[in-house]
């Protein structure tokens, strides 16, 4: 089997820029679980917890008062059960909890002998603690259902670019996965599409800046210039161009998107423009190689700030060669060491000649690595070129989802070829 054969098409001087690219995006969101959603695993063990908590402070303060032989002293401390009830439960939960509290404090008060008035002032304290919180869990309960709501219109808008992926495109066996992260970050801007094309098969893998609808939307924008340009564009270049003044139209002055582009215009060769995204890893006699860029080439939405063209990239391609795609929330996600994971490693240990079934055990080795929640959408796209070309459905596939890159297991040379 021929070795690869990495080429670069460079128009302009080689310009440094700084590397990795993706150490600009920094993600922190939280939200909470759409209405009616029941929690699962940890999360439901947490919520069950939590909601016994301000019993369990109520009985104990109950049990002190009793038996501390100081009455009234600890009877203010059962305010504590309905505050607490506000975070946790539904305003007729935290009503619960509070006519517990007021009821044991008239216990306590009257067992202990209290005056009328004292026992008064305090039982009115409890109440008032009480109606506070029952509204305070109300307005809290209005607001996660205004969030849930919009949180299930940003995945309805996301999950409409999801189609299924065909197990063949063009002479290629296919496979994508895509992780949504845990309950609190579950939208965010990763984007995929694979798409057949009058020249040849084109892809694009990226990842945009920022989480959110935001985020979706400028991932839809991409995907729509993308089919639209590989379709249209001879030229790989030109579609990456293509997307580039639209971005520059569309985008704010702080967003990015990292992308690698790739198209199979001919047997044998693989052409690439990676703007700023991770290396593509080529597997080629199980050995696993990062594709990486001769000259590295800033995100897409910030080229003004350099004046920099795009570098093509070609690689070629031999029977049973594979080319992983994948998006930072794989490279990114760390274990309870704060320890990486080792992408490269990995998929050499999980590799087969089936991708949606090397897909699916990078994937479960992703969640062991994590602990079984992500907290950012992960991407990866697989291509395969069996010994023979399979015969199967053309058909595209797009996705819109939300970078200390692994040390690499090795790297293929590259040289760089005169531009066309």
């Amino acid at each position: 089997m021929r070795p690869a054969r990495i080429h670069h098409h460079d128009h302009r001087p080689q310009w440094r820029f700084a590397h990795p690219f993706s150490a600009l995006r920094m993600a922190a969101r939280r939200t909470v679980p759409p209405r009616g959603e029941a929690p699962t695993g940890g999360a439901g063990v947490r919520r069950h917890f939590a909601s016994v908590v301000p019993v369990l402070i109520t009985a104990a303060v109950t049990l002190l008062a009793l038996t501390g032989g100081t009455g009234m002293s600890w009877l203010p401390l059962l305010a504590v059960g309905p505050a607490l009830a506000a975070a946790t439960s539904g305003p007729w939960g935290v009503l619960r909890i509070g006519a517990l509290a007021v009821g044991l404090g008239a216990a306590i008060g009257i067992h202990a002998g209290t005056s009328g008035r004292e026992l008064a002032i305090v039982l009115s304290a409890l109440s008032a603690v009480t109606l506070a919180s029952s509204l305070a869990a109300t307005l809290r309960r209005r607001r996660e259902q205004v969030l849930a709501a919009v949180r299930s219109v940003a995945e309805a808008a996301q999950h409409a670019f999801l189609k299924p992926v065909p197990a063949t495109v063009g002479p290629f066996q296919a496979a994508v996965r895509y992780s949504a992260a845990a309950a609190e970050a579950r939208i965010g801007g990763d984007l995929y599409a694979l798409v057949p094309t009058p020249y040849g098969i084109r892809l694009i893998v990226g990842d945009v800046r920022g989480k959110g609808l935001p985020a979706v939307g400028v991932a839809a924008l991409v995907l729509g210039v993308f089919r639209e340009a590989a379709y249209d564009e001879p030229d790989l270049l030109d579609v990456v161009h293509r997307i580039e003044r639209s971005l520059a139209r569309n985008l704010g002055p702080d967003d990015f998107v990292t992308a690698v582009i790739a198209g199979y215009p001919d047997a044998d060769r693989m052409e690439l423009v990676n703007c700023g995204h991770a290396a593509p890893l080529l597997v080629q006699d199980s050995a696993v190689l990062p594709v990486e860029p001769a000259r590295p080439t800033p995100p897409l939405g910030l080229r003004a700030l350099a004046d920099e063209s795009p570098v093509l990239q070609e690689v070629a391609l031999a029977d049973g060669n594979q080319l992983l795609f994948y998006t930072d929330g794989v490279t990114e996600a760390r274990d309870h060491e704060r320890e990486f994971y080792p992408l490269g490693e990995r998929l050499a240990v999980h590799l087969s000649e089936e991708p949606s079934r090397t897909l699916a055990a990078l994937h479960e080795d992703l969640l062991t690595h994590v602990g079984g929640e992500l907290h950012d959408d992960a991407a990866m796209l697989l291509l395969r070129k069996p010994a023979v070309a399979p015969v199967g459905s053309v058909g595209s596939v797009e996705s819109v989802g939300s970078n200390a890159v692994d040390e690499p297991v090795g790297k293929w040379p590259s040289r760089p070829v005169a531009a066309e």
